[in-house]
């Protein structure tokens, strides 16, 4: 699967090579983000393996750019599958990856287009949890399954709608809920 690998090892028989060769300089080397996707992409292989998570690479050679589909097996948002796409941008693991969520849903930190709230994503975050160059694309899918269980915040919401939604009428907020899993998210168990 990580053909990226293989590159890294051609890359560096080629630079000896063009180290022999001629003074020129060094075209097509692999980024330190890419080089740093290798072990975290081998990582996540062996620690997301949950019927509630699945990792996958449209493209076995780009690693910064895959979907993380994920189908919380209980609470409010249980039967839905719902799909993020994440970009990991070239400065990462300075800056954190980008992250949307493909599914319509109605979450309070959700928006309907996509936008993703979530403390470790942020450059700076006022909760000192924020994005920082130790953290791993591990952190941040256990993070978004995390947004259908215990990081749920509807008193910090990104879609202020729904929160004042679930305030004002939890019943109501549910229904909502049930209705957008049967129309953009309902799988079968």
């Amino acid at each position: 699967m990580l053909t990226l690998s293989k590159k890294i090892k051609e890359s560096g028989k080629g630079d000896a090579k063009k180290k022999e060769s001629s003074p020129k300089p060094q075209h097509g080397r692999v980024s330190i983000r890419d080089r740093l996707l290798i072990g975290e992409v081998q990582e996540l292989e062996k620690n997301i393996t949950s019927a509630t998570c699945k990792v996958t690479f449209p493209e076995a050679d780009c690693l910064h750019k895959f979907y993380v589909e994920i189908s919380p097996d209980e609470g409010m948002w249980e039967h839905g599958t719902y799909e993020f796409k994440v970009e990991v941008p070239e400065n990462y693991n300075i800056a954190p990856p980008n992250v949307k969520c493909m599914t319509r849903i109605w979450h309070p930190n959700i928006t309907e287009n996509g936008d993703v709230c979530l403390s470790l994503l942020r450059d700076h975050s006022l909760d000192g949890t924020g994005w920082v160059p130790t953290r791993t694309l591990k952190e941040v899918i256990w993070g978004l399954c995390s947004l259908f269980t215990d990081l749920c915040d509807f008193d910090d919401p990104l879609n202020v709608d729904a929160a004042d939604h679930y305030h004002r009428d939890k019943k109501g907020f549910t229904r909502k809920v049930q209705y957008y899993i049967q129309r953009y998210a309902y799988h079968e168990k």
